[in-house]
C-alpha cells in the first residue's frame, strides 16, 4: 500500500514525460541497433554499403556531439521554456528520420545523422529535467527508478518492431521512428510546463557562465581523473551497437538458432526468423536490453550496500570480460551467454556512476557536476568509433580479409560499385575459390581469425579497471 501512495504523489506531468521518454526511446534505438548493418551491408539488399572506417564516422561523431550538445541545449531550455523546445525536438526528429531513408553518400548521411542527434540533444535535458523538477527526495529514487524503465522498454521494444519491416525495407524502419516520435506531439498537448528559473542577462551571458561552471568543474583533477576511466567502460559499451552487430551478420551462422528456437516455439522462430531459417543480428545484440528489465531490479538490490567505485570496478570488470567474450567465437549460443555477462556487469556499474558523482561533488555543484557525466559518454563513443572503424576493418571485417585475400592471390577483383555490390564480390570471390558462401566464411575465419578483436576490448576494459582500481585505493581512500 505504501508503495501505491508514492505513485499517487506524481504529478500528471511526470507520467507524460515518462510516456514521451518511452515512445522516443522506442523511435530511437528502433533505427540505432540496425543502423551499424543499414551502413555497411550491401546495396542490393537496400543497405548503403559503406565500408567500417565511414560507419565509425557517423555513428561515433554523431554520436558523441548528441551529448556534448546538452550543455547548450539544456541552457536553451531554461530560456526559451520546455515546451516550446520539445516542439522544435519533435520536427528536427520528424525531419531527420524522414531524409534519413532518400540520402545515400557518405556526407549526406552524416548530415541527416547529425540532424537526428541535434533532435536528441534537444530532447535529452528537457526531460530529464521534468522528471527532477516533478519528484522531491520522497518521491525521487522510485521516480527515476520508473524513467529508467521506460529507457529501457523502449530500447528493447524498438528493435522488435523494426526487425520485422526491415528485411522488406529498410526505409520503413525509418517511417515507423518518425511515427512514434510524432505521437509525441499527442503526448504534449497535456503537458504542463515545470516551473523553472528565468534565465537572467543575456543568451551570450548564460553560455559563458554554463562554460566557466564546466571549466570550474573540469579544473577538478580527482574528478577528470574519474571521467577519463569512465570513457573506458562506454568505448566497450557502444560496441554493442557499432561491432557486435556487423561481426554476428559477417561470421555467425543462426540457423542452429533458429531450429532450436522453432523447436521450442514455432509461433516465435516465424515471427523472428527470417524467410532462409535464420535469425538478424540485432534480435541477438537485443537481448541485452531484454536482460536489463528482466534482472536489474535484483542486480541493483544484490549490490545496494556496495561502495559505488566497489560496484563500478566489479561491473566494468564483468563487462569487459563478457562484451570480450562476445567477440571470442562465432557459436551464436555463446554470444548469447557472454551477452548475459556483459549485461549483469552493465547493470552493477552504470548506475553507480550517477551516484558516485554525486557523492564526490561539491554540495553546491551537484547539478554542474551530473552535467559534466554526459562528457566521458561522448568520448567513449569516439574510442569505440576508432575500434569499431579502422581496428576492426583490419582485423575483423569480412569484406576487407576477403580483399585482402584476393590480392594476396594475385586475383584481380573488380570495384564495388552499385553495379557490382558487396554480395556480387563475395559469389565472385566464392566461385573463383570454388566454394561456397559458408565454405568462403569458414576458410576466412580460419586463416585470419578475426576473433582476435577480442583482446582489444579486453585490454582497454581491464586498462580501465585497474585505473579505478588504483584511483580507488591510492586516492580515495588515502585522502578520505
Amino acid at each position: 500500500m505504501e508503495g501505491l501512495r508514492v505513485f499517487k504523489k506524481y504529478p500528471a506531468t511526470f507520467w507524460i514525460a515518462n510516456g514521451m521518454e518511452l515512445f522516443e526511446r522506442w523511435a530511437w534505438y528502433g533505427f540505432y541497433m540496425l543502423l551499424a548493418n543499414y551502413l555497411t551491408k550491401s546495396t542490393d539488399v537496400g543497405a548503403l554499403g559503406f565500408s567500417q572506417v565511414e560507419k565509425s564516422w557517423i555513428m561515433s561523431v554523431g554520436t558523441a556531439i548528441l551529448y556534448l550538445l546538452p550543455i547548450i541545449t539544456g541552457a536553451i531550455a531554461d530560456r526559451y521554456g520546455y515546451k516550446k523546445m520539445l516542439i522544435v525536438a519533435f520536427s528536427v526528429y520528424i525531419i531527420g528520420f524522414l531524409t534519413f531513408p532518400f540520402v545515400k553518400s557518405f556526407e549526406a548521411v552524416f548530415a541527416s545523422y547529425l540532424i537526428l542527434a541535434i533532435g536528441g540533444a534537444l530532447f535529452k535535458p528537457i526531460i530529464t529535467a521534468t522528471i527532477s523538477k516533478t519528484t522531491n527526495d520522497e518521491t525521487s529514487s522510485v521516480g527515476f527508478g520508473i524513467y529508467y524503465m521506460m529507457v529501457n522498454i523502449g530500447a528493447f521494444i524498438g528493435p522488435l518492431v523494426a526487425l520485422q519491416y526491415s528485411e522488406e525495407s529498410y526505409k520503413t524502419v525509418f517511417y515507423l521512428s518518425a511515427f512514434f516520435i510524432a505521437l509525441n506531439f499527442i503526448m504534449l498537448f497535456f503537458f504542463k510546463e515545470p516551473e523553472r528559473e528565468k534565465a537572467s542577462g543575456s543568451f551570450a551571458y548564460s553560455l559563458k557562465k554554463i562554460f566557466k561552471n564546466i571549466f570550474t568543474a573540469l579544473s577538478d583533477l580527482k574528478f577528470i581523473v574519474f571521467l577519463i576511466f569512465i570513457a573506458g567502460f562506454w568505448s566497450m559499451y557502444y560496441q554493442l551497437f557499432y561491432t557486435l552487430p556487423v561481426f554476428i551478420e559477417q561470421w555467425v551462422d543462426t540457423h542452429s538458432l533458429y531450429n532450436f528456437v522453432n523447436d521450442v516455439w514455432p509461433w516465435l522462430a516465424k515471427n523472428i526468423g527470417s524467410a532462409d531459417g535464420t535469425i538478424a543480428a540485432e534480435y541477438i545484440t537485443n537481448m541485452d536490453a531484454m536482460y536489463i528489465i528482466m534482472l536489474q531490479i535484483l542486480v541493483s538490490t544484490f549490490i545496494m550496500k556496495w561502495k559505488p567505485l566497489n560496484a563500478m570496478i566489479t561491473g566494468f570488470f564483468v563487462c569487459a570480460i563478457g562484451m570480450a567474450l562476445t567477440l571470442y567465437t562465432n557459436n551464436v549460443f555463446f554470444i548469447i551467454g557472454a551477452i548475459l555477462i556483459f549485461g549483469l556487469g552493465e547493470m552493477a556499474g552504470s548506475p553507480k556512476i550517477t551516484e558516485y558523482i554525486g557523492k564526490i561533488a561539491p554540495k553546491d555543484k551537484v547539478a554542474l557536476y551530473m552535467g559534466c557525466g554526459f562528457l566521458p559518454v561522448a568520448g567513449g563513443n569516439i574510442l569505440a568509433g576508432y575500434i569499431s572503424g579502422g581496428v576492426y576493418q583490419r582485423m575483423s571485417d569480412k569484406f576487407s580479409l576477403l580483399q585482402k585475400d584476393m590480392t594476396l592471390r594475385g586475383i584481380n577483383m573488380p570495384e564495388v560499385t552499385s553495379n557490382f555490390t558487396k554480395t556480387d564480390f563475395y559469389n565472385r570471390a566464392g566461385e573463383l575459390l570454388n566454394m561456397n558462401q559458408s565454405e568462403l566464411t569458414s576458410y576466412l575465419w580460419n586463416t585470419y581469425n578475426p576473433q582476435n578483436i577480442w583482446m582489444v576490448l579486453l585490454a582497454i576494459g581491464v586498462t580501465a579497471v585497474l585505473g579505478l582500481f588504483i584511483y580507488d585505493r591510492l586516492w580515495i581512500r588515502k585522502t578520505n
